[in-house]
């Protein structure tokens, strides 16, 4: 299925609007039941729809045309928008640079010209770094994308969204693009992206990290996937976000770590429980009972054919004591509040 199938499907079920901005003055006239907000929102679902299916044109058109209408773009005239290149892992781009340096490039990246003769790079950054820095090459295959902010920024984040083997914290990370770019909400995101609630539920988990730890992950997202980071992420909601972020690094700066051992170094040691104690009292050399103490228990066992009833008899003078002790102490700190 093409990106733009994709996108087309996911276009019957996209409702975004801008996250509303909080006031201390309520909005006269704002509607304030569900159905009334619902009704005032629908020129806006009306207008993200409208840019969503331009770029869903778009993308088709550019299929369309594949190497075809593409040309030959300098370099030097590319420019990369802050975030939006995905992370690859050393594996993944050294098997890009090898395949690029042996074979022409298949799929030219897409830019946005812009009006003092920049190019704006909107798929492809990988692929322009490869040529420009490993390869030492002046031009690259590129298929032009004229476009609104809001089309181009879905066009970026829908191309790494649909990527193979994305990882999660990539998906995160371009969740957080189209929240911020594009004002949309939380839940508008997750209908657009199609991903299953449990899948996006994992994915949404990196946001209760440390934001020091995000900063590490972010270097090599491949190393932690959204099922280790949610129960990372619970920790440090716990309390202890300075062991996640430690855990985490070890496991960013080391590949021989794994996320199942990086978990354990975060996770707080369990206190000891004391070791069951048991003694036995004797009557010179006649047992008179067994005493066992065990997880805040105590155990009296008495042998003989009357041991149920020495054990009601002593269990009574247990509960006297104690009871005649307590009472001590009561009118003791009573005496020491008069002082």
């Amino acid at each position: 299925m093409s990106i733009k199938d994709r996108l087309a499907a996911k276009a019957a079920t996209i409702g975004t609007s801008p996250r509303p901005q909080k006031s201390n003055d309520d909005t006269p006239g704002r509607p304030k039941t569900a159905p009334g907000q619902l009704m005032a929102s629908l020129p806006l679902l009306a207008e993200k729809e409208k840019e969503l299916q331009a770029a869903i044109k778009r993308i088709e058109e550019l299929e369309a045309a594949g190497t075809k209408d593409s040309e030959e773009v300098e370099i030097s005239t590319l420019i990369e928008v802050p975030g939006r290149r995905r992370v690859l892992s050393q594996q993944e781009y050294a098997e890009l640079r090898a395949n690029l340096e042996a074979n022409p490039l298949v799929h030219p990246i897409v830019y946005r010209p812009l009006e003092d003769g920049r190019n704006e790079i909107i798929s492809g950054s990988n692929r322009v770094a490869i040529y420009r820095d490993d390869l030492g090459r002046t031009k690259i295959r590129g298929v032009p994308f004229v476009g609104t902010d809001a089309e181009v920024e879905l066009g970026a984040a829908f191309s790494n969204l649909l990527a193979p083997s994305l990882p999660d914290f990539e998906k995160y990370r371009q969740f957080q693009r189209i929240q911020q770019n594009l004002g949309l909400t939380q839940a508008d995101i997750i209908r657009t992206s199609g991903l299953a609630q449990s899948h996006v539920a994992r994915i949404l988990s990196f946001d209760n990290l440390p934001a020091a730890a995000k900063e590490l992950i972010a270097s090599k997202p491949h190393r932690l996937g959204g099922t280790a980071a949610a129960k990372f992420a619970a920790l440090a909601q716990q309390g202890h976000e300075l062991k996640v972020t430690e855990a985490i690094k070890t496991l960013v700066d080391s590949e021989e770590m794994t996320q199942e051992r990086a978990l354990s170094l975060a996770t707080p040691a369990r206190p000891k429980v004391p070791q069951s104690v048991a003694t036995t009292i004797t009557i010179g050399k006649r047992k008179f009972c067994d005493v066992s103490i065990r997880s805040g228990v105590i155990g009296l066992r008495f042998a003989g054919k009357d041991g149920d009833a020495k054990a009601a008899e002593w269990g009574e003078r247990i509960a006297q004591f104690i009871r005649k002790e307590l009472d001590a102490e009561e009118k003791s700190a009573s005496n020491l509040d008069f002082e």
